[in-house]
Order: structure tokens, then sequence, then C-alpha cells
């Protein structure tokens, strides 16, 4: 009993050490060591989201030195390439589409759809993937504007580039008045008071439901204006034609075409420049007609020609599987080939597992053996990787997890399975049946999973690279890493641009920022006030914070002001003046990091003075 040892401070600092420390510490360790600190710290198990790179390089792959390193580390990019290909794939040949289909369902216009369905869609994995770093001691606030900065500045800019529009004049106004008076709130909150309070947060999100309120209300009543001048316009028809009568009528004739432009989502004729090629023209300029497609005539393409219900059964099921097409091969340059090959693994992937629904295809890509597999395929797959990816155990990595969270998916079997094998007798392969609109639900989960993987994978990739390199992580997260988070924004904003929907893709760029900044961090102030973390400013602001904030008001300031001038045309040359914005800001945060210049933030020494003073 003399020689028991009883537990101070300092030992119970080592207990908790392997869950504490930063697994990014390693690479001050020597090469030879590094395998054991990767395995006993915890955060290397809590920061690997699909493939763990620090464990794969100290102990799988052995790196003895900084140049093996790097050469993995190439291969790792080259991986993040893969990914990008491939949420760039799942964005435009499924995400998209199923927007569309759900927008016109609920008669949405393009932006009510853009601030709502899409925003929603697009942010709402970033939104969890930030209450998951709950932990983390990064400058949330910097953070959040550099991402919505991106977003906003260079995405939208790159929608006025690659597409020049009309915008619709009270819906952009009222957003960008929403995004200022919020970025500015979000400032005054923080900076007023060493801590954010709940009463505050609260008043974030409250913002956010007023703006929503807002804009549904805006549309019912545009809605309502619409068959009001409908109603008239008939109504001046029947009476004897005078001058005035004419006169008035083509008043309002012209009030109503405005107004019903945006009454409600057209479904768009499709022309590409690669007329073999649909799944690559994210990467190309297309081609569109402003007309409605007749959707019954799309259904019942092939109608005619069913012998019966299975007519064509498996050639339809492997043509829709078949990652490259053989005549798009055929006719395809060698860099179009070679593009086919890099991307082959993620359109096979994502043609299993996610149903595809796009009105504007021929049977609205309905394939009767593909889409009843799916019925069971999808739910058991994303219920069985979302539950072993997200809860899991913090000291085991997801795939140890799968043979216990199997189960999970196994139980949805028990409902699918009857469902598919319902739909497969009562289907035909010739058209879709009238419930296709319902595999919209599995497309929509599993497109925004699948997007949100690749998205995080990459966000990781740049981490492990920014470590590698040792650069400071305020930095790396207030650019690259801002960036990476913001992918599946650009590329579901891309995909609209190019699909012919720009009105739904800016509204997108503007809503979605706003979304994160108040609804995110509103939220995760909570989070951490309710688990007693701190909300102190330093820790919030960090370097890069305000330059950030200054930037962000700046740019939307002068888009309000451009989109008056210009008559809310959106032009070209503006896209390059809000792209290059974002480019101010790299710029000032690359001067920053070498400490050319000092941040937009209080001086350290200035306040070491005063608090002297």
């Amino acid at each position: 009993m003399a020689n028991m040892h009883t537990g101070n401070v300092l030992d119970r600092e080592f207990d908790e050490f392997w869950s504490n420390v930063n697994c990014y510490a390693v690479v001050d360790f020597a090469y030879d060591q590094r395998c054991k600190f990767v395995r006993s710290a915890n955060n290397c198990i809590q920061g690997t989201n699909f493939v763990p790179y620090m464990q794969l390089l100290a102990c799988d792959l052995k790196c003895e030195n900084h140049f093996e390193e790097m050469v993995y580390v190439t291969a790792f990019l080259l991986f993040s390439f893969e990914l990008l290909i491939c949420m760039s794939n799942v964005a435009h040949n499924y995400y998209t589409p199923a927007l569309k289909v759900v927008s016109r369902m609920l008669h949405m216009n393009e932006h009510l759809a853009g601030v709502t369905i899409m925003v929603l869609g697009n942010t709402l994995p970033d939104l969890f993937a930030l209450l998951w770093t709950i932990n983390d001691d990064t400058p949330m606030f910097a953070n959040c504007l550099s991402s919505a900065l991106f977003v906003t500045m260079f995405a939208g800019g790159l929608v006025c580039y690659m597409s020049p529009f009309k915008m619709n004049a009270y819906d952009t106004v009222r957003d960008l008045v929403f995004s200022i008076f919020g970025v500015m709130l979000l400032e005054l909150i923080i900076i007023s008071d060493e801590t954010v309070s709940l009463a505050e947060c609260i008043l974030l999100v409250a913002v956010y439901v007023i703006y929503i309120v807002v804009t549904v209300v805006d549309v019912y009543i545009m809605k309502r204006a619409v068959k009001a001048l409908a109603r008239e316009i008939n109504a001046l028809y029947e009476l004897p034609q005078s001058e005035e009568v004419k006169e008035r009528r083509e008043t309002l004739q012209k009030k109503y075409d405005v107004l019903s432009e945006d009454d409600r989502v057209t479904l768009l004729q499709r022309k590409t420049t690669y007329p073999c090629d649909r799944t690559f023209s994210f990467m190309t300029k297309v081609g569109m007609e402003r007309v409605s497609i007749d959707m019954e005539a799309k259904r019942n393409t092939y109608y005619p020609m069913a012998r019966n219900k299975n007519h064509r059964l498996f050639t339809e099921f492997f043509s829709a599987i078949q990652p490259i097409k053989l005549n798009e091969w055929r006719q395809a340059t060698m860099l179009h080939r070679a593009f086919y090959i890099v991307r082959a693994p993620g359109v096979f992937l994502s043609a299993i597992y996610i149903p595809l629904v796009d009105y504007e295809l021929d049977k609205n890509g309905w394939s009767k053996l593909l889409n009843c597999i799916q019925i069971f395929l999808n739910p058991a797959v994303t219920i069985t990787m979302g539950k072993a990816m997200v809860f899991r155990e913090k000291s085991k990595l997801w795939y140890y997890n799968v043979p216990n969270d199997v189960k999970y998916g196994l139980y949805s079997l028990v409902v699918t399975v009857p469902i598919a094998i319902a739909v497969f007798v009562h289907s035909n392969t010739s058209a879709p049946p009238s419930y296709h609109w319902m595999f919209t639900v599995p497309n929509l989960t599993g497109s925004i999973f699948l997007m949100f993987q690749c998205s995080t994978e990459i966000t990781v990739i740049t981490e492990v690279l920014g470590h590698m390199l040792k650069v400071p992580n305020d930095f790396m997260g207030a650019t690259v890493i801002s960036i990476a988070i913001s992918l599946i924004d650009l590329v579901t904003i891309m995909s609209m641009t190019l699909q012919g929907y720009e009105k739904m893709a800016y509204a997108a760029a503007i809503g979605g920022p706003f979304f994160k900044i108040l609804l995110g961090t509103g939220s995760m102030f909570a989070v951490k006030i309710y688990l007693g973390r701190s909300t102190s400013m330093n820790a919030l602001i960090g370097a890069y914070g305000e330059n950030a904030f200054v930037l962000l008001i700046l740019g939307l300031l002068s888009t309000l002001l451009w989109t008056s001038v210009l008559n809310f045309h959106a032009r070209r040359s503006v896209g390059l003046f809000s792209m290059s914005i974002y480019g101010l800001f790299i710029i000032f945060s690359t001067l920053v990091r070498f400490q050319i210049i000092h941040p937009y933030n209080t001086d350290a020494f200035l306040a070491d003075s005063h608090a002297v003073d």
C-alpha cells in the first residue's frame, strides 16, 4: 500500500495525450517512429474519411524520406482528380435533373428552387460536417466567410462569364440585401463581445427563416399576379378592339411576359457541342433552346416498339451500366478516349447505385431491370455506408464497422425487395411507370451522399498535402480547404449553368453562402455553447477572417451596383470582375502568409501596448 502511486494532473495529461494530440504532428517525428504514433493517436482515425492516408504512408507504404512521401501524395492528388470527375458526373447527370423534376413537381420557379432545394442539397452535408468538427480548434468565422466568398464571387462570376443572362431584378436585389445584412450581423455579433450567446444564435437562425418566408410569399404573390393579368388580358379580348383597349392589352401583355418567365421551371432542349457525348458536356459549353419539352412524348418514345413487358430487358440493363459507350468511343479523339477511361469507374459506380430520373431524356432515363435493382440496392448501401462512416466509433476506421452495420442495410430489404418485385411485375421496359417520379428520392439521397463523400475525401487529401508541406493550418483553411469544401456548390452550380438554368445557378451562388453564414454558424455556435466549448473572438476570426469579411462585403455591394447599372444583365465582364475579387483575397492571404503585409485585424503588439497603458 505504501508503494501505491496516486495519479496527479501530469499523469492524467499523459493518459489523455493520445486522445487530444493532432495526427499531423507526426510530420515532426522521425520516419521510423511515425507508424507507432499514427496507430496510437485517435485523431488519425477520427480525421479519416474513406482512406487512412497517414496510416497508409507511415505503416503500409513505409515512407523513409520526404521524396517518397511526395511521390505518394502526388498519387493521392491524382486520386482526388478522379473523385472530382466522379462528383461532376453525378452532379451533371443525376443530381441536377432530379432537382429540376422536384422543382416542377412543387411548382417552383428557377429562383425559388435555387435558394431552397438546390441550397439545401448543396450545403446540408457541409452543415453536418461542421457539427462533426465541433472540437477542432479552427477559425470557423474565417473559413466560413472565405468559403462564402469563393461561392458567391468565383462560382457566381463563373456563371455570368460562361452564360450571360437576364436576372430577375426583385429577387436579385432582395438576395443581395439579405446577404449583406446577414454577413454584417454575424460580424457585429462576433466583435461586439468576447463570446457569442445563445440568443444571438437564435437571431441568426431567425433571420434566415424570415428570408425563406419572404421568398416563398413573394413567389406566391407573383403567381397570383400572373393569373390576374391573364384574366384581365382575356377580358380585354372580349371588349370592342379600340386603340385604347389594344394599348392597354399590349401593356398588360408585356408585364405578363416578364412575370411568366419566372413562373415555373422550364425543361429545355439540350444541344451539346459534342453530339455523341452527354456526360462529357459538363466540361464544355452547352447550347440550349428555351422551349418546353413534351414530357409525355419523351416518356413514350419507344412505346410502339413494345412486344412484351420485358422486351430487351438485359440489353437495356447492360447498356445503362456500360461506362463507355461504343459509339462515343469510335467518334472520340485520343484526348476524349483518355478522359472516358479515367471517368469510367465513377460512371459505373453512379449508374449502378443512383436511379436516373431525367424528363429531358428518352423514357426519362428508365431502365426496368436496373431501376428495380436500385430499389433495394440504393437504400441498403446508403444506410450501411452512412452508418459506418458517419456514426463510427472514435477508435476504429469505418470499414471495421461495416460487418456490424450491414444489418441495418439488410433490415431495409424487408421493405424494398417486395416493392422491387411488385414494380418488376407491373412495369414495362418500353416506358416508365406513372410512379417513376418517386425514384427522385433515392436519386437525391444517393447523389448527395456520393458527392459529399467525394468532396470530403478531396478535403482530407488537401489537408494531408498541406501538413506534409508544413503550410499553416489557418492559411490552408482559408484558401485551399475552403475551396475543397465548396466543390459541391461549384460543380452543381456549373452543371445547372451548362444545362441552361443560369437563374437557378446564380440564386444558389448567393443563397448557399447565406445559408452557411447564418444557419451554419448559428447552429455551430449553439452546439459549442451547449457543450461548454469556447466561442472566443480571436479563435473564430483568425488571421484571415477580417480580410474575407471586407472583400465579401465589397463584392456584394459591387454586385448590387453593377446589377442596377446594367439593368440586371449579367455580362462576361462582370463575371471576370467578380472572380477577380476572390483573386484579390487569395493575393492578400498569400501576402499575409509570408508576412509581407499585415492582416486586417487587431495587431497583437498594439493590443499589448494599449493593455500596458
